[in-house]
């Protein structure tokens, strides 16, 4: 089943990297692909997700216009969520995680829109973000229903909304304040998604991991001065790293945290 949600992945990989193009520039994504350059449509075997990339040299076949490593990239990183999520979350005897698999599919689709999005033009697609989050809070309510939990904490729409509210509280004061120099409004608003998405306690993790490796990448940039202490420099990439991060691993990485005490 792992290599099913692998392709899956690197066709819906392959749409995203359209998706991301034509929400920039206002096209209808019921189109056909065509570079970005000579405009001429790509041709179907020309289109296959990885291996057209390698048989074609990096370049498109009419004009000779490098193609961009987003596209791979994108087109093998979903692929690669996609089987993870598959592998975590579903169950070919157990019809009800098709559904639930599906929807985090999407999910995880969207934050790979948002992630690119935001590094090529530091902005995040109201578009792609608003459905998210209404899709992750009917899919809190969907997994609450008829539920018994031992714990409130245990129930997704009470410790997902309340790590949206206490996320998006933070990250609004720290965009207010500094006047959007430390951390833009759409932040504060993505992280309403990935509040939904983790619930609590995880999206502490999330929110570590994120400003952790956030630091790290900015520190490197700096150092070889591709960045200066004053650049801007996009945040939700690291956000949305910091939530697949506590998604898939949070608990071996809080169990590894805790063996030292």
């Amino acid at each position: 089943m792992l290599i099913i949600f692998f392709i899956l992945g690197l066709i819906i990989g392959s749409f995203l990297n359209v998706l991301i193009y034509r929400i920039r520039t206002a096209e209808t994504i019921l189109g056909r692909s065509h570079c970005r350059k000579c405009k001429k449509q790509i041709r179907w075997h020309d289109n296959i997700p990885l291996l057209s990339f390698i048989l074609l040299k990096f370049k498109c076949r009419d004009c000779g216009n490098k193609i961009s490593w987003q596209y791979p990239l994108v087109e093998f990183f979903t692929g690669a969520l996609f089987a993870l999520a598959g592998n975590q979350f579903f169950l070919l005897e157990n019809f009800s995680t098709w559904a639930t698999t599906g929807i985090w599919l999407f999910l995880i689709s969207a934050l790979i829109v948002i992630f690119v999005y935001d590094i090529l033009y530091m902005e995040i697609p109201g578009i792609v973000l608003w459905p998210a989050i209404f899709l992750s809070l009917g899919f809190n309510l969907f997994f609450d229903y008829g539920r018994d939990f031992s714990t409130v904490w245990e129930r997704m729409l009470i410790s997902g909304s309340l790590a949206a509210f206490g996320a998006f509280l933070f990250f609004f004061a720290l965009s207010f304040f500094s006047k959007e120099k430390w951390m833009g409004m759409g932040d504060a608003y993505l992280v309403i998604l990935l509040g939904m998405i983790l619930g609590w306690p995880k999206i502490l993790l999330g929110l570590f991991m994120s400003f952790t490796i956030g630091a790290i990448c900015g520190i490197i940039l700096i150092v070889l001065k591709k960045k200066k202490m004053q650049s801007q420099i996009p945040f939700a990439p690291f956000l949305i790293v910091g939530t697949i991060v506590a998604m898939f691993y949070y608990n071996p990485l809080v169990s590894w945290y805790l063996s030292f005490f």
